[in-house]
Protein backbone atom coordinates (compact mmCIF):
# COMPACT_ATOMS: atom_id res chain seq x y z
CA UNK A 1 0.00 0.00 0.00
CA UNK A 2 2.85 2.41 0.73
CA UNK A 3 4.25 1.84 -2.77
CA UNK A 4 0.93 2.86 -4.28
CA UNK A 5 0.70 6.02 -2.15
CA UNK A 6 4.31 6.88 -3.02
CA UNK A 7 3.55 6.50 -6.74
CA UNK A 8 0.40 8.61 -6.37
CA UNK A 9 2.31 11.38 -4.55
CA UNK A 10 5.04 11.43 -7.19
CA UNK A 11 2.45 11.51 -9.97
CA UNK A 12 0.53 14.34 -8.26
CA UNK A 13 3.75 16.29 -7.80
CA UNK A 14 4.72 15.78 -11.43
CA UNK A 15 1.30 16.93 -12.63
CA UNK A 16 1.45 20.02 -10.37
CA UNK A 17 4.92 20.95 -11.62
CA UNK A 18 3.83 20.42 -15.24
CA UNK A 19 0.77 22.65 -14.69
CA UNK A 20 2.91 25.39 -13.15
CA UNK A 21 5.43 25.16 -15.99
CA UNK A 22 2.62 25.38 -18.56
CA UNK A 23 1.17 28.44 -16.81
CA UNK A 24 4.62 30.02 -16.70
CA UNK A 25 5.06 29.29 -20.40
CA UNK A 26 1.70 30.94 -21.16
CA UNK A 27 2.95 34.02 -19.32
CA UNK A 28 6.51 34.28 -20.60
CA UNK A 29 6.92 32.61 -23.99
CA UNK A 30 4.40 34.71 -25.97
CA UNK A 31 6.03 37.92 -24.70
CA UNK A 32 9.35 36.71 -26.10
CA UNK A 33 7.68 36.63 -29.52
CA UNK A 34 6.25 40.14 -29.21
CA UNK A 35 2.73 39.12 -28.21
CA UNK A 36 0.58 40.90 -25.63
CA UNK A 37 -2.03 39.01 -23.63
CA UNK A 38 -5.43 40.01 -22.33
CA UNK A 39 -7.87 38.06 -20.19
CA UNK A 40 -11.44 38.14 -21.50
CA UNK A 41 -13.53 39.33 -18.55
CA UNK A 42 -16.88 40.08 -20.20
CA UNK A 43 -19.37 38.11 -22.24
CA UNK A 44 -19.58 40.24 -25.39
CA UNK A 45 -17.37 37.83 -27.37
CA UNK A 46 -18.90 34.59 -25.98
CA UNK A 47 -18.83 31.78 -28.50
CA UNK A 48 -15.63 33.10 -30.04
CA UNK A 49 -13.58 34.06 -26.99
CA UNK A 50 -15.38 32.90 -23.87
CA UNK A 51 -15.02 34.60 -20.51
CA UNK A 52 -11.81 33.47 -18.81
CA UNK A 53 -9.94 32.92 -22.07
CA UNK A 54 -6.62 34.59 -22.78
CA UNK A 55 -6.23 36.27 -26.15
CA UNK A 56 -2.73 36.83 -27.46
CA UNK A 57 -2.24 39.77 -29.76
CA UNK A 58 0.49 40.95 -32.10
CA UNK A 59 0.93 44.65 -32.90
CA UNK A 60 0.28 45.48 -36.57
CA UNK A 61 0.20 48.80 -38.40
CA UNK A 62 -3.23 50.42 -38.13
CA UNK A 63 -3.25 50.56 -41.95
CA UNK A 64 -3.36 46.72 -42.02
CA UNK A 65 -6.50 46.43 -39.88
CA UNK A 66 -9.49 45.09 -41.81
CA UNK A 67 -13.15 44.32 -41.20
CA UNK A 68 -13.25 40.96 -39.39
CA UNK A 69 -10.09 41.54 -37.34
CA UNK A 70 -10.44 41.38 -33.55
CA UNK A 71 -8.64 44.07 -31.57
CA UNK A 72 -8.33 45.13 -27.94
CA UNK A 73 -8.61 48.90 -27.51
CA UNK A 74 -9.79 51.59 -25.15
CA UNK A 75 -13.13 53.04 -26.31
CA UNK A 76 -13.46 56.82 -26.58
CA UNK A 77 -14.24 58.60 -23.30
CA UNK A 78 -17.65 59.61 -24.66
CA UNK A 79 -18.61 55.91 -24.92
CA UNK A 80 -18.92 55.65 -21.15
CA UNK A 81 -17.09 52.32 -21.16
CA UNK A 82 -14.23 52.00 -18.70
CA UNK A 83 -11.27 49.76 -19.49
CA UNK A 84 -10.19 47.90 -22.57
CA UNK A 85 -12.58 46.11 -24.94
CA UNK A 86 -11.85 43.15 -27.21
CA UNK A 87 -14.26 43.34 -30.17
CA UNK A 88 -14.39 42.57 -33.89
CA UNK A 89 -14.03 45.37 -36.46
CA UNK A 90 -17.31 45.61 -38.41
CA UNK A 91 -16.61 48.87 -40.25
CA UNK A 92 -13.43 50.61 -41.35
CA UNK A 93 -13.47 53.98 -43.07
CA UNK A 94 -12.39 57.59 -42.61
CA UNK A 95 -13.27 60.20 -40.02
CA UNK A 96 -14.00 63.86 -40.88
CA UNK A 97 -10.32 64.72 -40.98
CA UNK A 98 -9.46 61.78 -43.24
CA UNK A 99 -7.92 59.55 -40.56
CA UNK A 100 -8.65 55.81 -40.29
CA UNK A 101 -11.81 55.23 -38.27
CA UNK A 102 -13.38 52.02 -36.98
CA UNK A 103 -16.54 50.57 -35.52
CA UNK A 104 -16.58 47.31 -33.58
CA UNK A 105 -19.04 44.77 -32.25
CA UNK A 106 -18.86 41.98 -29.74
CA UNK A 107 -19.69 38.68 -31.48
CA UNK A 108 -22.36 37.90 -28.88
CA UNK A 109 -23.93 41.37 -29.09
CA UNK A 110 -26.98 42.04 -31.26
CA UNK A 111 -25.78 45.37 -32.62
CA UNK A 112 -22.48 47.16 -33.22
CA UNK A 113 -20.97 49.41 -30.58
CA UNK A 114 -22.63 52.85 -30.82
CA UNK A 115 -19.32 54.69 -31.24
CA UNK A 116 -16.82 55.14 -34.02
CA UNK A 117 -13.22 55.81 -33.11
CA UNK A 118 -9.74 56.45 -34.40
CA UNK A 119 -6.58 54.86 -33.04
CA UNK A 120 -3.97 57.38 -31.91
CA UNK A 121 -0.95 55.08 -32.21
CA UNK A 122 0.52 53.83 -35.52
CA UNK A 123 0.47 50.21 -34.25
CA UNK A 124 -2.50 48.30 -32.81
CA UNK A 125 -2.60 44.85 -31.19
CA UNK A 126 -4.71 42.36 -33.22
CA UNK A 127 -5.77 38.95 -31.85
CA UNK A 128 -3.50 36.16 -33.07
CA UNK A 129 -4.76 33.21 -31.00
CA UNK A 130 -6.50 32.29 -27.77
CA UNK A 131 -6.15 29.83 -24.90
CA UNK A 132 -9.60 29.05 -23.45
CA UNK A 133 -10.12 29.26 -19.66
CA UNK A 134 -6.45 29.93 -18.84
CA UNK A 135 -7.31 33.48 -17.83
CA UNK A 136 -8.92 32.21 -14.64
CA UNK A 137 -5.49 31.04 -13.47
CA UNK A 138 -3.99 34.45 -14.33
CA UNK A 139 -6.80 36.20 -12.47
CA UNK A 140 -6.31 33.95 -9.45
CA UNK A 141 -2.60 34.80 -9.39
CA UNK A 142 -3.62 38.45 -9.08
CA UNK A 143 -4.91 37.64 -5.57
CA UNK A 144 -2.07 37.95 -3.07
CA UNK A 145 -3.09 35.02 -0.85
CA UNK A 146 -3.41 32.68 -3.85
CA UNK A 147 -0.03 33.81 -5.14
CA UNK A 148 1.51 33.13 -1.73
CA UNK A 149 0.10 29.58 -1.68
CA UNK A 150 1.16 28.88 -5.27
CA UNK A 151 4.70 30.04 -4.55
CA UNK A 152 4.95 29.02 -0.90
CA UNK A 153 3.56 25.48 -1.09
CA UNK A 154 6.13 24.21 -3.62
CA UNK A 155 8.89 25.90 -1.58
CA UNK A 156 7.70 24.11 1.57
CA UNK A 157 7.54 20.78 -0.28
CA UNK A 158 11.10 21.25 -1.53
CA UNK A 159 12.27 22.14 1.99
CA UNK A 160 10.53 19.12 3.56
CA UNK A 161 11.90 16.81 0.87
CA UNK A 162 15.41 18.16 1.45
CA UNK A 163 15.06 17.74 5.21
CA UNK A 164 13.72 14.19 4.82
CA UNK A 165 16.65 13.33 2.55
CA UNK A 166 19.09 14.85 5.02
CA UNK A 167 17.49 12.89 7.85
CA UNK A 168 17.72 9.62 5.90
CA UNK A 169 21.35 10.23 5.00
CA UNK A 170 22.28 10.88 8.67
CA UNK A 171 20.39 7.73 9.77
CA UNK A 172 22.27 5.61 7.20
CA UNK A 173 25.61 7.12 8.23
CA UNK A 174 24.98 6.45 11.93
Amino acid sequence: MTDLSHIFRRLAGTVAVAALLALGALMLVPAAFGLKRYVIAGGSMEGTYDRGSIVYERAVPVSQLRVGDVITYTPPLSAGVHGRVTHRIVWAGRDRSGGRAFRTKGDANQSPDPWRFTLSQPMQPRVDFTVPLAGYAFAALGIRSVRMVVLGLPALLVAFTALAGLRRSTEVAA
